[in-house]
Formats: structure tokens, sequence, C-alpha cells
């Protein structure tokens, strides 16, 4: 049950060889976000991430204990990077076990909502127009609104 903010590129086989590991869950859901080549109709290039890391690490290691506590999680893990990142490469990876697959998804999918609109980190994106601060998005906001009117799964 874990949290690592890196610049290095995620290693995901290793990264769920870790959480399954000792875990006696009979479920293991994972997500993990790329770069994407596009926003809408604009061209992106690389990816900028920006993070404010004493608070990240907090916000992080919290989130992951409501996980726990709402889901009833065996093991969990966040891992985000930060930096500047090419087209394709891996921006986060989550992964939770669970006795089941409901919580095991749903927790998954908590997290990565909450991560969304929660965690300080600031996005810039480079594109042949040049660099631009990605804004929020509506419907992230929309996303972790749910699991605040959400007692259970």
């Amino acid at each position: 049950m874990s949290v690592s903010l890196q610049a290095e590129p995620i290693d995901i086989a290793a990264e769920y060889a870790a959480l399954v590991g000792k875990a006696s869950g009979a479920a293991v859901t994972t997500f993990t976000g790329y770069v994407r080549d596009h926003t809408g109709e604009d061209a992106v290039g690389a990816l900028e991430l920006e993070h404010y890391p004493e608070m990240a690490l907090t916000v992080l290691q919290d989130l992951g204990r409501q996980a726990v506590e709402r889901f009833g999680l065996i093991n969990w893990r966040i891992v985000h990077r930060f930096g500047l990142l090419p087209v394709s490469e891996t921006i986060v990876w989550v992964g939770a076990v669970a006795d089941h697959r409901g919580e095991a998804i749903s927790a998954c999918e908590f997290m990565m909502d909450t991560l969304k609109t929660d965690a300080p980190f600031w996005k810039r994106e480079q594109g042949p127009e040049g660099a631009r601060w990605v804004a929020s998005r509506a419907q992230d906001g929309e996303r972790r609104a749910r699991w605040e009117r959400s007692e259970g799964i």
C-alpha cells in the first residue's frame, strides 16, 4: 500500500507483480494512463507535468487510505510521473486488490477520479503552436462529485 512520484518510466510489469505479490485477494484491477498525441483537434508532442511533491504525496497516500476504508482493499498502489513526457509515455498507474471484482474495479475508478481533481499536478502540453496549460474539465469534477454523493459501490 504505497505511492511513488517519479520522473522515471513506470515498469508496469514490476508494479503489477509487487501489487499482487503477497496479497491474498481474488480480484485485481489496474489503470494505466498515457500521454495522448492530441487534445480535441490540437496536436500534442509532449506533456510537461509539474507537482508540489510533499502535498502530492500526502494527497495520494490519503486517497489510498480512503479507498481501503471504502472498498475493503487488501492492497493498492499509485505511481505518478512528473517532468517532460513524450507522446505514448505512461503518466499514471493505479492498482487495487480486493476480495471481489466490484470493489477492486470501483476502488481503481475512485482513485483515478479523485486523483484527477484533488492531486496537485499541473499539466502543460507542448504542441506545434507552442505550450499551453491544460485546464480542468467539467467532466472530471462531475466524476469526482458522484463519489461524494455515494457511500458505497
